[in-house]
């Protein structure tokens, strides 16, 4: 038996057997070609060859994964539109270069750049381009791709990396985890992995070389943990913990369309984080009682124009329909960091996720924000909208987000046009300085929404998808922990409504401290909503105080986790 510790990027436990991914094995290039022309030639086929095989990908990932899968693989396509990629592809090829070492080349420059910037934008980014560098060499050198549709049932997928749309060919119920030697949780990988519901642990060095094909395996996507050729203990410790999850989850259904409320009776909401309008009908599936986040990304990503005011309106006022007057919370466009919008043609910057994103870029760009404005306020005559606004740092921002939306209805006035003029205004409350003025900024928003992942990665100066810092970059800090809690204490004394919206407020060890630090609003992803409902009904409020008491009482990462974890033994 021999244990690998990785990053777990898609919870679950996975029991079965190896199935090995080689590296695809590409003979070498030509250097040097005799005719361009006909290097121009073969290059160009192969770039259309290769995007209709993406949209065909796309497609098929659309059906087994999601939009958001989809959205993925369609990533590549921005890739083969990019002209100075192509362009640098192409005078390659015409100063004599084989349209084969041409294209790699290129690709391998635009991945050094990439990765020698060192943020995890950056390193998506880098990402896409070795797809599309593997993809394009695959089809000039005439080699096939791995065929992953049909993997016999209980394979453990083992590999160096996945790409996108290797991941999106497995078939639900077959593949029964996935390991790889690289990516973190914010990966393309982990994102489909978790959409197909997949246990997977990712950046598990070195296990590739020591894992044998058809050697039983256990992976524990939970705990970032996978187990090689296990003793009869541990595959009974497991197979018993894969069988209390399964029961668990059929429990669960006794909390579908109950009202969420406490072991002794007090009230809470159970929301769903979303991001598409097909998302709505997955939250409205699964029981949520509201939105507490759309991302409106959605609508810009993939795409080099931008959404008209029209297009949005439309979406939103679906999105709104389809709730049957749930709140439907709105966060306006949260472009830079991690969300590339390629029709913002945005500056590059050196560390984009402390640069000009989200609510910065908006402000800054007020006629194109007003379009989203204008869109969601007209919307909110559909259903009960509320505005978020990302990435919120001062007092001033908020200000002149309530000006614009002044000049919007005005405008919509002298238009003739119904729009809501009691719209409700909320903060995202993500970074460190929006924190330490909760008091000041609760004074001038109508709800707050606190972000946790970004607000745990601003505190602790740490990046979530590096495993090197993953113990800082944790929501039982104590500096995460008080800011929570300074947060809540000024929505409290100024009687807003708050709700959280991050990865904690799923968090099945967090919910009973969110709840005794007086947390009313969950918002989480659909599949867990009567996850987070029910342990919301296992939870006594008196002894969640004293849950918390103890809590702020340890001194470090480790304390509080060893008391939140005991809690729910």
């Amino acid at each position: 038996m021999k244990k690998y510790q990785g990053i777990g990027a898609s919870a679950g436990i996975g029991i079965g057997t190896v199935r090995k991914i080689r590296e695809l094995q590409l003979p070498p290039a030509r250097a040097h070609a005799e005719d361009p022309d006909e290097e121009l030639s073969r290059f160009r086929a192969s770039c259309e060859g290769y995007k209709r095989e993406m949209e065909d990908a796309a497609r098929s990932v659309r059906e087994n994964v999601g939009r958001k899968g989809a959205e993925i693989v369609r990533g590549q396509l921005l890739l083969l539109n990019d002209p100075e990629l192509m362009a640098d592809i192409e005078r390659r090829i015409t100063e004599g270069s084989s349209a084969e070492s041409a294209v790699a080349d290129v690709c391998d420059r635009y991945i050094r750049i990439f990765c020698g910037m060192e943020d995890e934008v950056t390193s998506q980014r880098a990402d896409d381009v070795r797809d599309c560098r593997r993809g394009l060499l695959r089809r000039l050198l005439g080699v096939k791709e791995t065929d992953l549709s049909d993997l016999p049932e209980g394979s453990i997928v083992a590999a160096a990396d996945l790409t996108p749309s290797q991941a999106g060919q497995f078939r639900r119920g077959r593949v029964a985890g996935i390991v790889t030697e690289s990516g973190g949780r914010t990966s393309h990988l982990a994102i489909m992995a978790r959409a197909l519901e997949i246990p997977a642990v990712l950046s598990a060095k070195g296990i590739l070389e020591d894992l044998r094909e058809g050697e039983q395996l256990i992976v524990d996507g939970g705990r970032g943990l996978v187990i090689a050729d296990p003793a009869e203990t541990d595959l009974e410790a497991y197979a018993s913990e894969q069988k209390a999850e399964q029961e668990r989850r059929a429990r669960l259904e006794q909390f579908r369309g109950k009202l969420s409320v406490s072991a002794d009776g007090y009230p809470f909401h159970v929301h769903a984080n979303i991001g598409t309008v097909e998302d709505a009908e997955r939250a409205v599936a699964a029981d949520a009682e509201g939105i507490g986040l759309l991302r409106t990304e959605f609508l810009f990503l993939g795409r080099e124009d931008l959404p008209g005011e029209e297009e949005q309106f439309e979406a939103y006022r679906k999105i709104a329909l389809r709730l049957g007057g749930r709140i439907l919370t709105v966060r306006t466009l949260d472009a830079g960091g991690d969300k590339e919008i390629p029709g913002l043609k945005m500056r590059a910057e050196e560390n984009p996720f402390l640069g000009n994103r989200a609510i910065r870029y908006c402000l800054g760009h007020e006629g194109f924000f007003k379009v989203q404005l204008r869109a969601i306020l007209r919307a909110g005559v559909y259903g009960r909208l509320r505005i978020l606004l990302p990435m919120v740092s001062c007092v001033e921002e908020v200000r002149r987000v309530r000006e614009l939306l002044g000049r919007c209805m005005e405008e919509l006035r002298a238009e003739g046009r119904e729009f809501d003029a009691q719209i409700p205004v909320g903060v995202m409350m993500e970074t460190p300085s929006a924190a330490m003025i909760a008091d000041l900024l609760a004074a001038e928003a109508d709800f707050f929404s606190i972000g946790t992942n970004d607000l745990t990665g601003y505190i602790m100066s740490a990046d979530r998808g590096n495993p090197e810092v993953s113990c800082l970059n944790s929501v039982c800090q104590p500096a995460v922990l008080r800011a929570i809690r300074q947060i809540l204490n000024a929505a409290t004394e100024a009687g807003i409504p708050v709700g959280m919206c991050g990865e904690a407020a799923a968090d099945e060890r967090m919910i009973p401290l969110l709840m005794a630090m007086g947390l009313k609003e969950f918002s989480v992803d659909p599949s867990a909503v009567l996850q987070t409902r029910g342990r919301i009904a296992e939870v006594f409020l008196p002894e969640a105080e004293k849950l918390m008491q103890r809590t702020f009482a340890g001194i470090t990462e480790r304390e509080i986790a060893e008391i939140l974890s005991s809690e729910g033994d």
